[in-house]
């Protein structure tokens, strides 16, 4: 069975109904892994996704923050909970979905200077980094497990459109490439993305709200992503290479989130 699994921090998810819609009739996941939603567990708007033929969910909500959620077109049962972030923020929920744990993180973004001594958001987010690399490191590798999310780091030279400039800037400050790569190493991770298109292509995923025309500025950065464990290799690579792809067309839609959905295939 193809399982098409998309990650997608929507910025706010009841005023994007029409921008999902669209996004579901053109791509056709099975399952979403949204972050960002933006409103309270029990504000989720259910009925919208219902509709679009997803009658299955775990959110975890938070008033006016944060806040992620996975619905499913097929059955979902209860994944183990992880508790990796330190505020109690909601930026984790889990799901297993056709015998894949899918966990769907809303890494914190971690403020403005890359120093954990004088910024309590980057301390943030690097302890969130270490705490769910020592989850991972205890996990069988062999056992099918999906990482997806906005991770909030862009790790490659080719995920930024300045790798030089974007070094000295939160989201790809080699303090953080270094603690995202503890997390791949963890488990032995695959990048899925990469793994379909790999360097030295640029690609991103987010784009600034601040450009009139994010595509002729194109100053993006690959923040969200698609992990897979050992387990999945041969799910991911079943037609001898990855499928997988960030859907940048859809942040030049009417009303778009800052970031782009990205997809990838998997035979379960």
């Amino acid at each position: 069975m193809r399982l098409r699994l998309a990650t997608w921090n929507i910025n706010s998810v009841r005023p994007r109904g029409d921008l999902i819609g669209r996004f579901v009739d053109e791509v056709a996941p099975d399952v979403l892994a949204l972050q960002e939603i933006k409103c309270q567990t029990e504000e989720f708007p259910k009925a919208m996704f219902e509709a679009l033929g997803f009658n299955h969910f775990r959110i975890k909500g938070q008033k006016g923050w944060h806040g992620v959620g996975i619905a499913s077109r097929l059955p979902i049962e209860d994944a183990p909970p992880l508790d990796v972030c330190k505020n109690g923020h909601a930026r984790c929920v889990g799901a297993v979905v056709a015998g894949v744990e899918i966990q769907n993180f809303y890494i914190p973004a971690g403020g403005d200077t890359p120093d954990r001594e004088t910024n309590p958001k980057f301390d943030h987010k690097l302890d969130f980094f270490e705490k769910l690399t020592a989850e991972m490191a205890a996990r069988d590798p062999s056992r099918p497990l999906a990482l997806v999310g906005d991770l909030n780091v862009a790790p490659g030279e080719f995920d930024v459109w300045n790798h030089k400039f974007m070094s000295k800037v939160v989201s790809h400050t080699p303090i953080e490439v270094g603690a995202m790569a503890k997390l791949k190493a963890s488990l032995g991770f695959i990048d899925v993305v990469r793994e379909a298109i790999p360097d030295p292509e640029k690609l991103f995923s987010w784009w600034s709200y601040r450009a009139a025309d994010f595509r002729a500025s194109n100053r993006g950065l690959r923040l969200d992503h698609i992990w897979v464990s050992p387990g999945m290799k041969a799910a991911t690579l079943h037609t001898g290479k990855a499928l997988s792809r960030v859907h940048d067309d859809v942040r030049g839609w009417d009303k778009p989130s800052d970031h782009a959905p990205v997809t990838a295939d998997f035979m379960v």
